[in-house]
């Protein structure tokens, strides 16, 4: 089991989920909990490319289909939200992000989450990105952040900070100050950044985090 498999498994709630798509033969990894955002039994499922198409909303589904052929061709991240209908036919909307998955050779698939943000369930966060830089704690501070660029509800910023936390066995404090000072240095805390680049922020947060803390390691043991 990988550590992002042992995380999910240890109590993050069902509405996130990780992914993965390899490239040569469109083969696709589910976690447990997008089989179940999808209407499976965890274990069950075993996508293919046809099948989280035929997932997909009748009136989003060109779309999705667009985009990974895009992907095949420039192997490039990207972040799409559209709906999905389950196996009883709930339709659920989700935000997908995905970051390349890198070997020796190149680029050979794409990973990243699954996060049911379907309307209802809380009332969505509607602050201004100005309120988001105020003096409140740094995790409220992100999760402001991925609030507004996701267009998720509190709960549901604060499950997908969680999952990365626990993913990359980073400190959940730790990787909310570090995407704080990443958005800091990107939008100046007075505009957001694009969508890819956030994208890429979240998701490799936590390589910056331990590059800094091998800064420090070097600091001490040199003084």
């Amino acid at each position: 089991m990988t550590p992002v498999e042992q995380a999910l498994a240890g109590g993050i709630p069902q509405r996130v989920g990780w992914y993965r798509f390899y490239f040569a033969d469109e083969r696709w990894e589910w976690s447990p909990e997008v089989e179940i955002m999808h209407g499976y039994e965890p274990g069950t499922a075993a996508p293919t490319t046809q099948m989280v198409l035929g997932h997909k909303h009748s009136e989003d589904r060109e779309q999705v289909a667009a985009t990974l052929g895009q992907i095949l061709v420039t192997h490039r991240a990207f972040c799409t939200r559209h709906r999905i209908i389950t196996v009883a036919g709930e339709i659920r909307e989700v935000l997908v992000v995905s970051q390349p998955i890198k070997d020796d050779h190149g680029v050979v698939g794409t990973h990243g989450f699954y996060i049911d943000v379907t309307p209802g369930r809380e009332k969505l966060i509607s602050a201004a990105v100005a309120e988001i830089t105020d003096q409140r704690a740094v995790i409220e501070q992100a999760k402001g952040v991925l609030s507004v660029v996701y267009r998720i509800d509190a709960d549901a910023a604060f499950d997908l900070l969680r999952w990365r936390s626990q993913e990359s066995n980073v400190k959940l404090r730790a990787l909310a100050e570090q995407l704080m000072s990443d958005f800091r240095c990107v939008g100046g805390g007075q505009q957001l950044p694009d969508r890819e680049t956030f994208d890429n922020l979240l998701m490799t947060a936590h390589l910056r985090i331990a590059a800094s803390e091998a800064r420090t390691g070097d600091d001490a043991s040199g003084a």
